[in-house]
């Protein structure tokens, strides 16, 4: 396995440990009636304690990011151009994506925005790199 695909596997990992740390207090919260019903009357985000809605706002930001990281890992490990480049900005995504969770869920602010844009950065660098 290239080094780029540890890195996505990595991450969708931490998706699975963002969605634990957002439903396991939404689910206190709301009560499973609520979490588990149809969501008739609007989604569940409104009725969340302002930290919990931020895990919930992060995990949907990351669904968004993996996105372009995944597309970014297949074209390079498919065309075979891993390199140190590719593999140093895979890790940077994933460390930005690791330290994003808690910026966005204690409201680090500028932080979480800064650390968004080094995540996206490192995606954008792969994807340029696997052009050239």
């Amino acid at each position: 396995m290239t080094p780029e695909l540890t890195a996505l596997t990595l991450a969708a990992l931490l998706q699975v440990i963002q969605f634990v740390l957002m439903s396991v207090p939404a689910n206190l919260e709301l009560g499973q009636g609520r979490t588990l019903g149809t969501r008739d009357k609007g989604g569940l985000e409104e009725q969340l304690s302002p930290r919990t809605a931020r895990l919930y706002r992060a995990l949907g930001n990351h669904f968004e990011g993996l996105i372009l990281f995944t597309i970014a890992c297949v074209v390079i490990t498919l065309s075979d151009q891993s390199s140190a480049v590719t593999t140093t900005c895979a890790f940077i995504y994933l460390a930005a994506r690791i330290l994003y969770v808690p910026a966005y869920a204690f409201g680090w602010v500028p932080w979480r925005s800064y650390i968004w844009m080094v995540g996206f950065s490192a995606t954008v660098i792969m994807l340029v790199a696997a052009l050239i």
